[in-house]
């Protein structure tokens, strides 16, 4: 980042611009994230008498169909609107919840976790586009990362708390679990629809100076030919394999803890202090940003996989947690600073409409990750099977580094909208 960004970064003035654009996201971030079933709807799963492997065939169905739905509701966020894409997505994931709560038949579970994976991949690269062009709007894309980063640990924290608060909630009743969390899903939807205004690809404002050049640029495809460089699909990619190891280790920790000896209370314990430690180490991501950049904080956060994945594998459970707390919150830095890279390299006419083309990237390849590490798991036992894993990440990083030393860029473009000053 430039030095007219870290000057806009810390002025009043542009936390002014951005005051009233980020308060509702903020809320909207909470909101969201109050989903009492996150850590307990694998023993629901099980309760409703389903196997291990229909739960894994569920997950990867929920991220595979997720992944191909993004590129037409991204082309329909830009369409119709990033807000109205947002609470479609949201309020089908409600009712899918309740619909999940109110069943025990497995085919309709399938049809369920469909219709969410329909519904994330509706949020995922319309609530970023949103943000970041409300920002736009405002001249306040300077403090991006700081906003992003802040909006990540309110999810997190959130998160981590209502694994707690489901677990209690469960003793009283499932229904209260599932209900509580499609309410407050329901109630993010109210915050955006009368706080948040809609914007549509066509009301992009970072391109109207260059209209008429760019009129032949009609659809999100002749968008990514003009945006994608190959360091930019490097950078897809590698980002993809860092969230496709990440997800499933967080995931499937819980396994190689109780495998190690750990007891089933102590687990909870370990995992939620691991979403409490994610969700508060992107409040570096500002500072990580300016001081490091990207381009060595990446190759950086694959490194702290692989070597969590690798302590894993010595079967100690007390190494395999301290690795699990102290290396997990690292990508988290990672994704706010790429997710600004992203949001910087592409146009906002075809924004969520790129943007859901790198989630489904991301999607398909966490959707691979799990049945790749679980059979590694199966196969090689857990810990062994971590360990192994460790390849994926160590990979990703030899990928990126020959990114580096061509001294490549991400896009020609990216420094141009640190320059840009507010208006």
């Amino acid at each position: 980042m430039t030095g007219t960004t870290e000057a806009l970064g810390g002025s009043s003035a542009l936390d002014r611009a951005a005051r009233g654009v980020t308060r509702p996201f903020y809320v909207y971030a909470v909101l969201t994230n109050s989903l009492f079933q996150r850590g307990v709807f694998v023993i629901f799963l099980y309760q409703r008498g389903f196997s291990a492997a229909q739960v894994a065939l569920l997950q990867t169905l929920l991220y595979l169909v997720g992944g191909l739905a993004e590129l037409p509701t991204g082309l329909i966020a830009d369409r119709i609107g990033r807000r109205a894409g947002i609470v479609i997505g949201q309020l089908l994931i409600a009712v899918c919840l309740l619909g999940q709560v109110a069943s025990c038949d497995y085919r309709v579970f399938v049809a369920l976790f469909i219709g969410q994976g329909v519904g994330m991949a509706c949020v995922s690269g319309s609530d970023t586009a949103l943000l970041y062009d409300l920002l736009v709007r405002r001249g306040a894309t300077a403090g991006y990362v700081r906003i992003r980063s802040r909006f990540t640990v309110l999810g997190t924290v959130t998160s981590g708390a209502a694994i707690v608060l489901g677990g209690q909630l469960q003793k009283i009743s499932w229904g209260f679990v599932y209900a509580g969390s499609a309410a407050c899903l329901a109630l993010a939807v109210l915050v955006l629809m009368s706080r948040v205004p809609e914007i549509r690809g066509a009301d992009a404002v970072d391109e109207q100076d260059g209209a008429e050049e760019r009129q032949g640029d009609a659809t999100a495809w002749r968008a990514v030919l003009r945006v994608a460089t190959p360091a930019l699909v490097t950078l897809v990619v590698v980002s993809g394999s860092m969230h496709a190891t990440l997800t499933p280790y967080i995931i499937f920790t819980q396994k190689t803890l109780s495998d190690q000896g750990a007891g089933t209370a102590w687990v909870s314990v370990v995992i939620s202090a691991g979403f409490i430690v994610g969700g508060l180490t992107p409040l570096l991501a500002d500072r990580a940003d300016r001081r490091i950049g990207y381009r060595v904080v990446v190759p950086v956060s694959l490194l702290a996989l692989a070597a969590a994945l690798g302590l894993s594998g010595l079967g100690l459970v007390g190494v395999t947690a301290a690795a699990f707390l102290a290396l997990v919150g690292i990508p988290e830095i990672t994704a706010v600073i790429v997710d600004n890279v992203f949001n910087e390299a592409v146009p906002s006419r075809h924004r969520a409409s790129l943007l859901s083309m790198i989630a489904f990237v991301e999607s398909a390849l966490i959707g691979i990750g799990y049945l790749v590490l679980g059979a590694l798991m199966d196969g090689l036992g857990s810990g062994v099977g971590m360990a192994t894993y460790a390849v994926v990440p160590l990979l990703a990083c030899l990928l990126w580094l020959a990114v580096l030393f061509r001294g490549a860029r991400v896009t020609a473009e990216i420094e141009r909208p640190a320059d840009r000053k507010a208006p």
